[in-house]
């Protein structure tokens, strides 16, 4: 890495000062930036997933659920992060996207003060996951990154296949 001490340090920490949503999938602890979250709700009112291939295509998607005109899909953050099968009881609904995630309780909202880099042993996909990550109460939590529970191709996908069963755009 180049640069004097001073600036690899800048690189590594950024002041961060921002309110994040502390929630837990399967026992882990997470955050997300607060200013993502539409809506935290209970888990009543969701459809199961079923759109012939596309199921398969995207196996985290379990469900789907209808508020106010807009179909969300709603994720299963245990399938997400790869982690054993989990026992949600929330939702939390996206803002500025389709898409809602399952998650085990939502602790709090806290402010974090500085967003730690992520370190090189994290290589595959979990670098898109999570924006960085945050010391809360003397514990390490991860950040995440809300617009990876579904990627661009992901929701073209759903789109079109929507579209093909209602005939019109709807998302």
């Amino acid at each position: 890495m180049k640069g004097s001490p001073k600036s690899r340090a800048q690189a590594v920490t950024q002041p961060a000062h921002e309110d994040v949503i502390v929630f837990t999938v399967g026992g882990f602890r997470f955050a997300i930036a607060a200013g993502a979250v539409k809506e935290i709700r209970g888990m009543e009112g969701l459809h199961t997933f079923t759109l012939g291939g596309i199921s398969a295509q995207i196996a985290k998607l379990v469900y789907t659920l209808e508020r106010a005109g807009t179909t969300y899909f709603v994720i299963d953050a245990a399938k997400h992060f790869g982690l054993p099968p989990a026992q949600p009881s929330r939702v939390m609904i996206l803002r500025n996207t389709p898409t809602a995630v399952l998650v085990g309780a939502t602790d709090r909202i806290m402010e974090i003060s500085a967003l730690h880099a992520l370190p090189r042993i994290f290589t595959h996909e979990e670098r898109g996951w999570y924006r960085g990550l945050a010391v809360m109460n003397g514990a390490v939590v991860p950040v995440v990154n809300h617009n990876t529970f579904l990627n661009k191709a992901e929701l073209d996908v759903l789109r079109s296949g929507l579209e093909r069963v209602r005939g019109v755009v709807t998302v």
